[in-house]
């Protein structure tokens, strides 16, 4: 049967090779460089604080915020589940994928919830945003690593900017989501009052859009939690390497102890972030407390004039 290949065939493969090799890399590979400073700087003090830290005391601090964030049986588990990690030899190896994790959650909130919040209040900024999205979230992840190995080498650093990369579009996409929304009525309502832009974004629609942003970041964290493991692949530490490395030796013991590992610190991480988003403190605003904050912005909130008196 015809197919469009029996007129011409478009070698897509060397316009790429001669775009990335040609032209990306010679002229930009400095910058790129440049640009890991920052992530290693910050992946490594993170990773000697987690070394450093001894075992117990990290273990009751995970505890005490998974005890007060999600439970009595979620820190039970985080007890348990740390005190079998560190009996079967790779705590360290943890602490250090801990830091990556870290690493990259902060700088996929840094820079996501921006975006997010620009996204949300421009349509224009979300019609391009959101195509970069679309391919940041189904490019398969070991596809990013090609490129990063060109742009910036091999080593953890890069890892992590593999996982920034691969994690950040559901923070954005949620943050967006939650602030827009927020009810139109609350937003007409901050408007009759005079409110400024920043005073409805940082009284109104962020505290109304917290829950939504939180399950972003939690759903970023897990993206981070995957990807980590597989940027051992081009060089990062943690458990990842211990994965990889009994596969690459047949070690079915070795790579299964280092899954374990993962899957014991992905639901910690997971138990406590959504406890964090359920907890009482970051429900979100509720109606009338959002009402009270619009009445405050207008200054004729119950005690307002009392305030102004003194």
């Amino acid at each position: 049967m015809f197919s469009p290949a029996d007129l011409a065939t478009l070698p897509f493969d060397d316009w790429v090779n001669a775009f990335v090799r040609g032209w990306l890399v010679p002229n930009f590979r400095p910058t790129f460089r440049a640009a890991q400073v920052p992530v290693s700087a910050v992946l490594a003090g993170l990773d000697w604080f987690f070394r450093w830290m001894p075992m117990l005391v990290t273990t009751a601090a995970f505890a005490l915020v998974a005890w007060r964030t999600a439970g009595r049986a979620t820190a039970i588990i985080t007890v348990l589940g740390f005190a079998f990690i560190d009996m079967i030899g790779l705590w360290n190896h943890t602490m250090t994928t801990l830091a990556m994790i870290v690493t990259s959650v902060l700088f996929c909130t840094v820079i996501g919830i921006p975006a997010g919040i620009l996204a949300a209040r421009s349509d224009r900024a979300w019609r391009v945003i959101r195509p970069v999205l679309d391919i940041m979230q189904t490019i398969p992840s070991f596809v990013y690593l090609v490129p990063i190995v060109m742009l910036f080498g091999v080593g953890m650093a890069p890892g992590i900017i593999a996982t920034i990369i691969f994690a950040l579009p559901p923070i954005v996409r949620l943050t967006n989501l939650g602030i827009r929304n927020v009810r139109a009525d609350l937003i007409e309502a901050a408007e009759a009052f005079g409110s400024t832009p920043w005073q409805m974004l940082w009284d109104l629609q962020l505290p109304l859009a917290m829950r939504t942003i939180m399950a972003g970041l939690n759903q970023t964290l897990m993206l981070a939690l995957s990807m980590v493991v597989i940027a051992a692949l081009i060089g990062a530490g943690g458990l990842g390497l211990v994965v990889n490395t009994g596969l690459g030796r047949l070690d079915v013991g070795g790579a299964t102890a280092g899954g374990v590992a993962i899957v014991i610190l992905a639901i910690v991480l997971d138990r406590i972030t959504q406890g964090i988003a359920d907890g009482a403190g970051l429900r979100g605003l509720s109606l009338r407390q959002a009402v009270m904050n619009l009445l405050r912005l207008r200054g004729t909130a119950p005690g307002a004039e009392a305030q102004k008196a003194g």
